[in-house]
């Protein structure tokens, strides 16, 4: 079982490693400085978009440390998580340098087609993660309160982005970048999550 465990997470670690690649600014080394300056000026995408890939690689590494469990349905979630996350790194680093003004949108539809991606990738990784949690605490009964826990937890991330999706969709406050500023729900939803189910995850893991 842990030797299962440990090539699961050694190929996902890969998959991680990979994914870091397509962030990174340019693989080729400038020939001028020049080249080096404008090289630089992705930086600020970058360091958004890779952020963004340690926080996922976090929650990934969490959930192993967190039960036991591997079986097939285990691993295809697994698979299916890393897959999607690997397609939304490319509306991910391409919202990150037009927030830092390294691309551009030309019209409305543009916009809103961007937040339907963002919001499609965001919505289906915290999805396979919210079942890899309901997968392991159909199989280990012992913690399946503090694992259904962590199925809420991310179901509340899943359900923001469909959201942003909707609004994207019906073009409700795109003016004003609703669809986007509607993850900032995220940390008062989770608080309040946390809060009314009673449940202290750190004590529990301590």
């Amino acid at each position: 079982m842990m030797q299962s465990q440990a090539r699961l997470e050694a190929i996902s670690d890969g998959i991680f490693a990979f994914a870091a690649t397509l962030v990174v600014v340019s693989l080729d080394v400038p020939d001028s400085y020049a080249e080096l300056r404008a090289s630089f000026a992705d930086v600020g995408s970058f360091a958004v978009s890779f952020i963004a890939l340690v926080m996922l690689w976090v929650t990934h590494y969490n959930f192993f440390r967190r039960t036991t469990i591997i079986d097939g349905w285990i691993i295809a979630y697994n698979f299916g998580m890393l897959f999607v996350m690997l397609c939304y790194i490319f509306p991910l680093k391409f919202l990150a340098k037009l927030t830092f003004g390294g691309a551009t949108i030309n019209n409305h539809m543009e916009m809103m087609e961007l937040f339907q991606l963002y919001g499609l990738g965001f919505s289906l990784v915290f999805l396979f993660v919210a079942l890899l949690y309901r997968r392991a605490a159909k199989k280990e009964l012992a913690s399946a309160a503090y694992l259904h826990y962590w199925k809420r937890h991310f179901l509340i991330f899943f359900g923001i982005g469909i959201l942003s999706i909707l609004l994207a969709t019906f073009s409700i406050g795109m003016r004003f970048g609703v669809p986007g500023m509607i993850y900032s729900l995220l940390g008062p939803l989770c608080y309040w999550h946390g809060k009314s189910t009673g449940v202290d995850p750190p004590s529990v893991e301590a």
